[in-house]
């Protein structure tokens, strides 16, 4: 990730050539004449009322406002550092903001090929009781605690008993049917699905981002880890697109 001058000088240029776009007015984020939309963004006063559902496609959990005008994607394996690294200290904070303002729609890709690079069964069983979480409406909530408290990347820690312990912390979520799908992994078909969407859309690797179907260019990638920029780079993949 870029760090210090490096990451503040090419925060400037994205800034340069976000302004050039727009100023030009091209791309799907311009408006202005009979093209300006009146519409209020749906807002949320948090992340818990934030609404969240399978798609139709059977792999992607979408969260937030479905009258947002753009989509931000992420892929992520519940065992990748790198992942938490993302939701902890970069740029998760930012996209999380702008989905309760209803600026975007964020949608979710659960991979799981740690577990076949590592050993174990972590990434799958985690991917498992998000999709349960789901099923209560506890995604979001859920999905954040297991990345705070993700273990070491080669340890494997999402057994049975630390993602029902989890669980507990999650007011609502825990209960007989929660428990079962978790213990007998009810949504096995999910996550070999989620896993296969996953190669499908030809990210390099976790996390990867997309905005509105088009994965973003490698050199902005270290810039979704800086909360300040995110903003600008999903406005730039808009008018890119």
């Amino acid at each position: 990730m870029l760090r210090g001058r490096a990451r503040r000088a090419a925060v400037s240029v994205l800034v340069a050539a976000l302004t050039g776009v727009l100023a030009a007015g091209c791309g799907r984020g311009s408006s202005g004449g009979d093209g300006t939309s009146d519409k209020k963004p749906e807002r949320f006063a948090n992340s818990g009322q934030l609404p969240e559902h399978l798609a139709a496609d059977g792999t992607t959990v979408v969260i937030g406002s479905s009258k947002a005008d753009t989509v931000v994607r992420l892929y992520e394996d519940l065992r990748c550092p790198v992942c938490r690294d993302f939701e902890e200290d970069g740029g998760a904070s930012a996209l999380r903001k702008m989905t309760l303002h209803g600026e975007v729609t964020t949608e979710y890709t659960l991979a799981s090929f740690l577990d076949d690079r590592l050993g174990g069964k972590g990434s799958k069983k985690a991917a498992n009781a998000l999709r349960a979480a789901l099923e209560q409406g506890k995604f979001v909530e859920y999905h954040d605690l297991l990345f705070q408290e993700q273990s070491e990347e080669a340890v494997d820690g999402y057994t049975d008993a630390f993602l029902l312990r989890m669980a507990s912390r999650v007011k609502g979520l825990r209960g007989a049917e929660f428990d079962a799908a978790v213990k007998g992994m009810k949504y096995r078909s999910f996550v070999t699905a989620s896993e296969k969407a996953f190669e499908a859309d030809k990210a390099s690797g976790t996390p990867a981002f997309a905005v509105d179907g088009t994965l973003l260019k490698k050199d902005w990638w270290n810039l979704m880890f800086d909360a300040e920029s995110v903003p600008l780079v999903v406005r730039m993949a808009v008018v890119s697109n």
